[in-house]
């Protein structure tokens, strides 16, 4: 009896099946595919298997009146036609799905077979790895920036793309304080294209590829994790970071001074905690919370009686106190600062919203009933 092996595979892992469907393929007298870029074309050969290419779809292609009423496409049944015809031919023929396969071919595919009393066997792929589709989305870029790709793409450098970067960077900020899960999901696959984009420019120019970036992150995360992948013992979160700390200056002898290597571009808010975090492990570090709540009151009475010429010196130094106040609880104050501007916002616009007039015509006691009013509804209030 005529058998047909339809093979599963994983697009973005061409060459990649497990071993029972290689073990199908290598029995089959002849290896079919649905066209001409098939991703596995060139491991068929490399295997030296007896392959053939299915010739163009014929759309003209007549049909019944029951293949009409199941919905059978024209290009699909003489595809399939095709795929039955040779394994009644042959004997034993393996047919290995790609990109260009839906899933009404797959059915048109076992309607054709069972017509022509041909056994039909499935060899699924399995289980593929997870970040298979972020081959995707290197191999999309690649498109993009090719000779005859994107014309914005392929102008654009390293410094052009910077700001991009940043800007994908705090609208994840935004997406992760909306704790919206299908926002961090788009988020995150902004930032990722920012990676791939990069890497992809300097793959074109022979500096570095993106498998040169993974490899780097990975091979330094197992470096620093030897807790996890090595023999050593911790016991608390606190040793990991400091063992995390102790192995990156072995990695970079480089940097003698305390700061070294804390970006200065980065806001002031968060430029100023991290020196702080780096004075801390050196041994500069408030007794107490306590302590610095009593540095704040010093610091906002210095600041109320300081005049216009020093106002902004007295300013910062207020805010780098409340900074370390936070430490003080190990609460970032960047991300603190941006939830509370993200709750004064809310209600600001609820105030504004529930205002029947302009609110440059609010009396004062108008603008704290409204905005006591909006409060109310905030769990926090937001000012």
């Amino acid at each position: 009896m005529a058998r047909l092996v339809l093979i599963d595979t994983a697009d973005q892992l061409p060459g990649l099946l497990p071993l029972h469907a290689w073990s199908a393929l290598m029995s089959s007298e002849l290896v079919l595919v649905g066209s001409g870029d098939h991703p596995f074309l060139e491991h068929l050969e490399l295997a030296d298997l007896r392959h053939e290419v299915l010739p163009p779809a014929d759309d003209g292609a007549a049909l019944s009146r029951a293949d009409l009423l199941t919905g059978l496409s024209p290009a699909d049944k003489r595809r399939a036609e095709h795929v039955v015809d040779r394994a009644a031919e042959i004997g034993e023929v393996a047919y290995l799905f790609g990109p260009s396969d839906a899933e009404a071919f797959t059915r048109t595919l076992g309607m054709e077979a069972a017509r022509a009393g041909v056994e039909v066997e499935v060899v699924y792929f399995g289980l593929a790895p997870k970040g298979t589709a972020l081959l995707d989305l290197v191999r999309v870029e690649e498109r993009l920036l090719a000779p005859d790709g994107c014309p914005w793409d392929r102008e654009q450098t390293h410094a052009s793309l910077a700001r991009y970067a940043v800007e994908e960077l705090y609208e994840l900020l935004d997406a992760i304080s909306s704790g919206e899960p299908d926002a961090i999901r788009e988020e995150l696959g902004d930032v990722l294209l920012q990676v791939v984009f990069h890497a992809q420019i300097a793959d074109s120019a022979g500096q570095f590829t993106i498998d040169d970036v993974a490899r780097g992150i990975v091979e330094k995360l197992v470096r620093r994790h030897p807790h996890v992948f090595a023999d050593v013992e911790v016991d608390s979160a606190e040793e990991v970071v400091a063992n995390w700390d102790e192995l990156k200056a072995a990695e970079k002898p480089e940097r003698q001074g305390y700061f070294d290597g804390i970006a200065t571009g980065q806001p002031a808010l968060s430029y100023m905690q991290q020196l702080q975090s780096r004075a801390s492990k050196a041994g500069f570090e408030p007794d107490d919370e306590r302590g610095v709540a009593a540095v704040v009151r010093a610091r906002l009475d210095r600041y109320l009686e300081s005049g216009a010429d020093e106002g902004a010196e007295e300013l910062g130094a207020l805010l780098a106190t409340v900074i370390s106040l936070g430490r003080q609880r190990r609460l970032d104050a960047e991300t603190s600062l941006r939830a509370a501007a993200s709750g004064f916002r809310a209600r600001f616009e609820a105030m504004a919203a529930a205002a029947d007039r302009p609110l440059s015509e609010l009396t004062d006691e108008q603008w704290q009933t409204l905005w006591d009013a909006a409060g109310a509804q905030q769990s926090p209030p937001g000012g």
